[in-house]
């Protein structure tokens, strides 16, 4: 299979002893320890994964915004994560939705743990009769779409949520929109607040930020990362 562009920049310069190899599992062949990597995959695509009494949960985080903290950095290796932060303000997780908290996320780059609150990207639309409809254009990671509408529905039978009288798929290829009708004699502001509180419409990320540092694991902050 053809790998893309910007994996071959983890591969770069393999060929001119650039890394250590070991012989591979059954010793036919040899393999490198680690990759060159020109790019910082581990920030990049994050890391999850869990071993014998440890476990990693690093999130994923946008290109340009973690090349600018590394020029930062090679400017000013005293930098700090406030430094940092005013180019790298926090995760991208691919589905979208907003972070909340700057402290918790400071927190976490700080220390290598922490907790943060990712709530869906929502809107309160009104047509010219009145009608108000929650649009929801973003998901906090890991949440699947139709799971989330079935949760939701299923509130509104059990009536743990009133004031919704219809939700609607309306996903098309320029994106993701469930859209979320609310009865006439409801407040959307208060029917959110629910969905929020009972379903994965917001939901929080534990950062655990371990990775194997010269063959021992070892948490690490935002810079060392």
């Amino acid at each position: 299979s053809r790998l893309s562009k910007i994996s071959m920049e983890m591969l770069r310069d393999l060929n001119k002893d650039t890394v250590d190899f070991v012989p591979n599992y059954d010793g036919t062949e040899r393999e490198p320890v680690v990759l060159p990597a020109r790019i910082p995959n581990l920030l990049l695509n994050g890391a999850t994964g869990i071993a014998v009494g440890m476990a990693t949960n690093i999130p994923p985080h946008n290109l340009t915004e973690v090349i600018s903290a590394i020029h930062i950095l090679m400017k000013n290796p005293d930098a700090d994560v406030n430094d940092l932060m005013e180019a790298l303000p926090g995760p991208d997780f691919p589905t979208g939705g907003i972070v909340m908290g700057k402290s918790e996320i400071r927190h976490a780059y700080e220390t290598g743990r922490g907790n943060i609150v990712v709530r869906s990207k929502t809107d309160i639309e009104e047509d010219k009769n009145g009608k108000q409809t929650i649009a929801v254009t973003e998901l906090p990671y890991m949440v699947n779409k139709a799971t989330l509408i079935e949760r939701i529905a299923e509130l509104v039978r059990d009536k743990r949520i009133n004031g919704i009288s219809a939700i609607n798929d309306e996903s098309d290829r320029e994106g993701m929109r469930i859209a979320i009708d609310i009865r006439r004699d409801a407040s959307a502001e208060v029917v959110l607040n629910n969905l929020f509180k009972l379903t994965l419409m917001q939901t929080s990320f534990s950062f655990n930020m371990l990775a194997i540092i010269e063959g021992a694991p070892k948490i690490l902050s935002l810079k060392k990362s």
